[in-house]
């Protein structure tokens, strides 16, 4: 049985070393061998979350359950060449997420379920999020605190005898840290334009803290409790469809202090995409030692797909007939099931089909995995390694990525661009975490 090496972002923090972790918030390829491509140059660590939502005991909408995730995690590890001990698997949003519309009993068998299978594939951070109603609860009441860590308790209690049986299969496997409460959006971004955001009040933070505690203690998980080593709050920050609300440390002082008297905790920022690097350094100063990214590294992607799409469109001047269209394959397929952006872009047709594009939500990453997206993308790449990537074009739209080719830190091939244009976002984080130091 193995300490959790995640426990020493509390350590190093209560010893006042602004160390924390970034955290993975994606399923997509590019963005997760980037990340293990960052982790392995830096010989550091690297942490990898599937949300509720993504990764179900009946696939999410990626057909993935945990042990697949899993899977497909250690495919790329293995093809990047870096330890699978330095990889940390997490869960985001563990609960009844996607089944607010069943009643109590059935929606926490499913969470009981989910949580069961995150914890027996071997994940070793769980977010336990029981916030949001269920199909039972008053539409008109706000779900209090005992409800919601009581709910919590009973998915703590599942972990723990999944951790047991994993034990069993494996003395060596590591045991799950915990994270509890969610001052954030729904997972995907908020879907109310005019929503508003206030930093959590201590008062709130410490009440959350206080009624989770005695629930653990409830089910008689008060070993586990010192196992819980965050707490989600709202430090003030928000990735939106415009970019972000950036962290105001004056605004949230007062919640920061407050972590320091609980010796056994840090904070984990949800939402933390687009602030920069600066703004990513006073939050693990601050006291925030997990700092949730999502859109911000598939945006990063999109922006590097559609650079090598201008690539394309100029280079093969002249051969329509041979070019992917990537960029108009991707606004059909959008177009044609509109289910997962038309909740979150609002304005004109002129506004949406600019957003469709360019959002910071950016919803297009939904519609990368789907086949003719995908053909559109790797005949593109197919394309501009047929034809060659020439320096005037490299230059015009990928500059950063350009001067790394000259000065032969990268090579000159469509992939490589790709991930080193997501590797830009994610050295921002690691400028902000300091990470490598939890292994040093």
């Amino acid at each position: 049985m193995k300490t959790n090496p995640l426990k020493r972002i509390v350590e190093m923090q209560k010893q006042g070393k602004a160390v924390g972790i970034y955290s993975v918030c994606s399923a997509n390829n590019y963005v997760i061998e980037a990340a293990l491509e960052c982790a392995k140059r830096d010989d550091s660590c690297v942490l990898i979350e599937a949300t509720a939502n993504q990764v179900d005991q009946n696939g999410g909408y990626t057909g993935m359950t945990p042990a697949d995730f899993r899977d497909f995690v250690y495919e790329i590890a293995e093809k990047v060449g870096f330890t699978k001990e330095r990889i940390f698997l997490g869960g985001d949003h563990l609960g009844p997420l996607t089944v607010q519309d069943k009643v109590e009993a059935e929606a926490m068998e499913y969470a009981k379920t989910l949580v069961h299978d995150y914890v027996a594939a071997g994940f070793t951070k769980i977010h336990i999020d029981t916030s949001m109603k269920v199909a039972d609860d008053d539409p008109e009441a706000r779900l209090s605190d005992e409800v919601i860590s009581k709910r919590g308790a009973i998915l703590a209690r599942v972990c723990e005898d999944a951790y047991q049986e994993l034990v069993k299969e494996n003395p060596e496997a590591i045991r799950p840290v915990y994270i509890v409460g969610s001052e954030v959006p729904i997972p995907g971004g908020a879907q109310d334009p005019n929503a508003g955001m206030q930093v959590t009040r201590v008062e709130d933070f410490k009440a959350t803290v206080a009624a989770f505690e005695a629930a653990f203690a409830e089910q008689n998980l008060q070993e586990t409790w010192k196992d819980v080593i965050a707490v989600v709050v709202q430090p003030g920050v928000e990735e939106k469809d415009a970019g972000c609300t950036e962290y105001d440390r004056e605004k949230a002082k007062d919640l920061m202090a407050s972590i320091k008297d609980f010796p056994n905790l840090v904070f984990e920022g949800h939402s933390t995409d687009y602030q920069t690097k600066y703004k990513l350094k006073e939050l693990v100063e601050d006291g925030v030692g997990i700092l949730k990214v999502g859109p911000g590294m598939t945006y990063a992607m999109r922006e590097a797909l559609f650079s090598l799409a201008y690539m394309e469109d100029v280079i093969l001047h002249g051969k329509e007939e041979e070019k992917s269209h990537f960029i108009d394959v991707l606004e059909k397929a959008m177009l044609e099931n509109p289910k997962n952006w038309q909740k979150h872009y609002h304005g004109t047709e002129d506004e949406l089909w600019f957003k469709r594009k360019f959002s910071f939500s950016d919803r297009s990453r939904y519609y990368m995995p789907t086949p003719e997206v995908s053909a559109a993308r790797d005949k593109m790449i197919s394309n501009l390694r047929k034809y060659g990537i020439s320096l005037a074009a490299l230059t015009q739209f990928m500059p950063i990525q350009y001067t790394r080719v000259r000065e032969g830190i990268i090579e000159n091939d469509p992939e490589v661009l790709i991930k080193d244009r997501i590797k830009n976002t994610m050295d921002e984080y690691l400028f902000a975490s300091h990470q490598e130091e939890l292994f040093r």
